[in-house]
């Protein structure tokens, strides 16, 4: 499973969607543009010490990540694509997943690019909130969403009896920057 932020504007989500990426072990995508720098420390900070853990691809548009993802073509993206939406679609809980879907999530101001939801009205998903309620925060969506995800795709979650340790390189000084890898 893989997770994509299109367009993310605010660092501190990323920032927080790095950190669960690291502890669900799921490589995270990033689209630009972005509205914040890989070097910004407010999206250092969202992510904590965990940034060595952190499999981090950044293109350059929503093209390029489709044809990382193996999802360029409409057969495969209409197969494994998952659209989060404030609007309209399938409630996440009456969801099914699979364990090669790739969760597509867009940017705090404006979700998903619009043409991108008309043309793929089925592979919406929503998580329920109140009238009234415009949206929900971009982090706690991917985290409720991307936990749901893996567990309704029958991927084992991580085996954690709730201690910690630190790992090997958590004293070390890594920069965001530093944990871009080639997704292609």
């Amino acid at each position: 499973m893989e997770v994509v932020l299109v367009h993310p504007e605010i660092p501190h989500n990323t920032g927080c969607a790095a950190r669960l990426a690291a502890a669900l072990g799921v490589r995270l995508h990033l689209v630009e543009p972005l509205g914040f720098s890989l070097d910004d420390r407010y999206l250092k900070r969202a992510g904590l010490d965990y940034w060595p853990l952190v499999d981090l691809v950044v293109h350059p548009d929503l093209a390029a990540a489709r044809a990382a993802l193996g999802v360029a073509e409409e057969p495969d993206f209409a197969a494994r694509a998952r659209l989060f939406t404030a609007r309209g679609g399938s409630s996440l809980f009456e969801t099914d997943f699979g364990k090669d879907d790739v969760l597509f999530f867009g940017s705090e101001s404006a979700g998903l690019p619009a043409e991108l939801l008309a043309a793929h009205p089925g592979r919406r998903v929503y998580l329920p909130i109140a009238p009234g309620v415009r949206s929900l925060n971009l982090a706690n969506t991917v985290a409720v969403g991307l936990y749901t995800a893996l567990d309704r795709a029958g991927l084992p979650l991580p085996d954690n009896d709730g201690t910690y340790l630190a790992h090997p390189r958590a004293s070390e000084d890594v920069w965001p920057r530093e944990r871009v890898v080639d997704g292609g």
